[in-house]
């Protein structure tokens, strides 16, 4: 058991309750309104591909960025340390058995349309993923343990669960406004990229592939509007050209950079660069044989792959820490399992790294496995067919490539041929979901609870035929992994689901479908001439982009603006800016865990 694992297995409250009125005051009241410069406008590079607007079908990070701006959840993650801090809910509780959780919502909240914000939001919502197996796609997995939601009047959710679970259910679905949807007549294709209505601090205005992404402030947003007008994401073709683009002045964020172009900008008058600790993995996928929810075959991934013990072979071919060394410059962290070091509480420990960077062990188990070398060097699969293998990875990310060129040479050391193609990020990921891959550079951003990362594992998170249904991580299927999950998600005692989650990672890695490479730092870059610093997602070493929340983007401050407010106010939650909040933490009976989560905010997908 870790030291951080101790710390947070004591952070147990039985109720969590938020005395009434206590979030009266908004966190930011350092600038109203009226005082927000018009036509003030962060504008941020759009390098990677939108899958969809809709909530429900999203799955690429740039497109689930862009709606955690727009919606809301009932329960939200602070930008100080990730904890769990009121949403669109102001307070919640559990019974004492785990298997009711009821939260209350405000009176006087309103959608960016005026219209109010009531408990059957929430409910119609989570009975529209229930009810609709095309809504299932983004958040299908997550309500695994969910029974029934009530709205019992309209600033009271009940939420009934077959069974206790770890992760807080508030923390998992953004909720939509349902005097909007529900007049939608086919809510999945819905685009939803056009006037869009939303609770969170800015709205989609319009959205096309030419002009790219246009927000406006929420003027409604219950903890004050932004002190920028909006936010506009424009399209680059790539990160060289949004590099320039922050340079010359025409944009004044950029994210996903690579060291090099992070080195370069750190000297760069009037530019302040940020190296966070980042929340994603960086990992190659291996095709263990494509399934569909129901076990058909699926994709072209090469049989050979199926067996475990070549997919075991080409991990230890395969060096994490010089391509962590070589490509990242070394801005990042040595992997282990698939949680990231930002979440140490779940980070797999390291005392059983078989498929550790080893060619030489690696030869020897194909030797056994029966894939025997040619005089070429190149080795045979089981029916005498050359192994040769393609490798995926996006054309938008140049450290696809760099990696590529080594990966590529390792491979060919144990006797196997590999062929790399780059491609569009949405090509990416239609073919990584159809099984049309054998490696791919993949990566996900993961939340402080990684309950929905593992969900993705289980068997019945296997695709239909078209692609459509729920999301998988990499195609893998296992009982007993479906077993390990459910234990999980519903053990209530940190040490002991902590030890679970370790074990199930384990499991992954021992299968070698989803080789982690290394946990990248976040790097990125903003005009510090334009705007005051950003809050960060943790308040120490965190990350402006790519948070478990709006607050990076909606602490954008220009310079000049005054403000009577501290940099954390920024930040936007009550815990962080010490609203006068009586918290009070009662009944021991049944104790369940104050550090929840919710599931991660999506991926890269390639």
């Amino acid at each position: 058991m870790t030291a951080q694992r101790k710390v947070a297995a004591g952070l147990l409250a039985g109720i969590v309750v938020l005395a009434p009125g206590a979030l009266a005051s908004p966190a930011i009241a350092a600038t109203t309104p009226a005082e927000a410069p018009a036509g003030t406008t962060l504008k941020l590079a759009l390098t990677a591909d939108i899958d969809s607007l809709n909530p429900f079908k999203a799955i690429l990070a740039s497109s689930t960025s862009i709606l955690a701006l727009q919606y809301q959840n009932l329960v939200a993650y602070g930008s100080e340390n990730n904890a769990e801090v009121p949403g669109m809910a102001e307070s919640w509780k559990t019974s004492d058995d785990g298997t009711v959780w009821t939260f209350h919502l405000p009176a006087d909240r309103e959608w960016s349309d005026g219209e109010p914000i009531t408990a059957q939001d929430a409910e119609w919502t989570f009975q529209a993923i229930q009810n609709n197996d095309e809504l299932k796609q983004a958040n299908g997995a997550l309500l695994t343990s969910v029974e029934k939601v009530e709205a019992t009047d309209d600033e009271t959710l009940v939420m009934t669960l077959a069974e206790p679970q770890a992760p807080n259910p508030g923390t998992q679905l953004p909720i939509m406004p349902e005097h909007v949807w529900s007049q939608v007549d086919d809510p999945a294709a819905f685009m939803n990229d056009t006037d869009a209505v939303g609770s969170g601090p800015f709205t989609v205005v319009n959205y096309d592939k030419t002009a790219g992404v246009t927000m406006k402030a929420n003027p409604n947003f219950w903890q004050g509007e932004a002190k920028i007008s909006g936010i506009t994401f424009a399209p680059y073709k790539n990160s060289d050209a949004a590099v320039q683009a922050l340079k010359t002045g025409e944009l004044d964020v950029v994210n996903g950079l690579t060291p090099a172009q992070f080195q370069a900008l750190e000297n760069e008058p009037g530019i302040t660069t940020n190296a966070g600790t980042g929340r994603r993995y960086q990992a190659i996928a291996i095709n263990p044989g494509t399934e569909t929810a129901d076990g058909t075959a699926m994709g072209d991934g090469n049989a050979a792959l199926h067996d475990v013990e070549l997919r075991r072979a080409i991990a230890m071919a395969i060096d994490s820490a010089t391509l962590l060394e070589k490509v990242m410059q070394g801005l990042g962290e040595e992997a282990t399992g698939e949680v990231p070091a930002a979440y140490p509480v779940y980070q797999m420990d390291d005392t059983d790294l078989s498929l550790a960077y080893d060619p030489e062990a690696a030869n020897a188990l194909l030797d056994t496995a029966g894939y025997p070398m040619g005089a070429d060097g190149l080795r045979v699969d089981k029916n005498g067919t050359p192994l040769e293998l393609r490798l995926m990875g996006r054309n938008t990310d140049p450290i696809h490539q760099q990696m590529a060129d080594y990966v590529k040479p390792w491979l060919k050391v144990i006797g196997i041929d590999v062929s790399t193609v780059m491609k569009a990020s949405a090509q990416v990921n239609d073919d990584s979901v159809l099984g049309n891959y054998d490696l791919y550079f993949t990566g996900w951003g993961m939340g402080p609870d990684p309950d929905f990362q593992l969900s993705m594992n289980q068997c019945s998170s296997r695709p239909n035929a078209d692609g459509t249904g729920a999301t998988s991580e990499n195609n893998f299927c296992s009982a007993d992994f479906d077993a390990l999950f459910l234990e999980q998600h519903s053990e209530l005692d940190q040490d002991t689901r902590s030890e679970l989650v370790n074990d199930a990672q384990q499991m992954i890695y021992d299968a070698a479908v989803n080789k982690v490479l290394y946990y990248a730092n976040a790097l990125e870059a903003y005009r510090s001439d334009r705007f005051e610093p950003f809050t960060t997602q943790p308040a120490q070493g965190g990350v402006i982009t790519g948070q478990n929340g709006p607050w990076g983007y909606y602490s954008a401050t220009p310079v000049g603006l005054a403000s009577t407010g501290s940099e954390s106010d920024a930040g936007g939650n009550p815990f962080v800016v010490g609203v006068p909040i009586a918290l009070a933490v009662i009944i021991g009976a049944g104790a369940f865990l104050f550090i929840r989560r919710r599931r991660s905010t999506a991926d890269e997908r390639a």
